[in-house]
């Protein structure tokens, strides 16, 4: 393979564009009287945005690095995010049905 041949594979894979103002977004938000009430009210303690922070000092220092290395951090930590649903067999779903409803049909 030639060296045009693996510039036109790169060139032709979708790059992300990695944009950090989302993150700063949301630490601004986090720090209006909207958000500290939302979360005084669920929570019952106010918001000190550590995460937010950390967010935004994660999007810039991926921002000094090399682009074929940033997309292999994100290929990487997306490969570790959990899935959003757990997959169960009709046995298992079947059981955890009744442990977390279970009580209602004693109720009747």
């Amino acid at each position: 393979m030639t060296s045009l041949d693996t510039s036109v594979k790169e060139s032709s894979a979708p790059r992300r564009r990695l944009s950090c103002s989302t993150c700063f977004d949301a630490l601004w938000f986090c720090y209006s009287p909207v958000h500290q009430m939302q979360q005084y009210y669920r929570l019952g303690v106010l918001d000190n945005c550590t995460a937010k922070w950390s967010a935004l000092v994660d999007c810039l220092t991926l921002k000094t690095k090399p682009s074929s290395q940033v997309e292999e951090i994100l290929e990487t930590r997306e490969k570790a995010k959990p899935h959003i649903w757990t997959f169960r067999t009709p046995e298992e779903a079947n059981s955890h049905w009744k442990n977390l409803f279970g009580h209602l049909d004693e109720m009747e």
